[in-house]
């Protein structure tokens, strides 16, 4: 993978999206792309857990949880799951829990925090449609780049350095 710097991407792509800084890297690899796969749901990860079952092929799976810091949407075993099965990252408009063991998961994931409790499992949610959140419309297909310093958001993949 190549190495992601969004400072240095920023400054020769100005025409990126940049999602508003709320989000803290909570996986086990501090920078990641590829290409976006949406879901929205809010307080029920039963699309996220289909999701990460199925091959990731390198995808970021952008979840838009609604913002919601009363439950977390992902967690250990949901985690491990999607780095097996080829997921490069996940960006949770929400939480997640299982802190230490997601740090030494092979998965980007950055969310808005961490909690304890588990979401309720309802079969409800939506897959692949926009979703909008921290300031930025994202859609299947676009590319997420991601590191420390934040997310970017554009609307095809990026030459970028080795």
């Amino acid at each position: 993978m190549s190495h992601i710097v969004t400072p240095d991407i920023c400054d020769a792509h100005p025409q990126v999206d940049v999602l508003d800084p709320l989000f803290v890297n909570c996986g086990g690899l501090d920078a990641f792309h590829g290409p976006i796969r949406t879901i929205k749901c809010f307080e029920d990860n039963s699309r996220i857990k289909e999701a990460v079952a199925e091959p990731g092929d390198g995808a970021i799976l952008v979840v838009d949880a609604g913002g919601s810091l009363r439950c977390a949407v992902l967690g250990d075993m949901l985690a491990e799951q999607a780095a097996g099965n080829g997921w490069a990252g996940i960006v949770i408009y929400g939480c997640v829990r299982d802190i230490d063991v997601l740090a030494e998961t092979e998965l980007g994931i950055q969310a808005l925090g961490v909690h304890p409790r588990k979401s309720e499992k309802h079969g409800e949610g939506q897959r692949d449609i926009d979703v909008t959140f921290a300031g930025v419309t994202v859609t299947p297909g676009q590319w997420l780049y991601a590191d420390n310093n934040g997310i970017l958001i554009t609307d095809e993949r990026l030459p970028l350095e080795n």
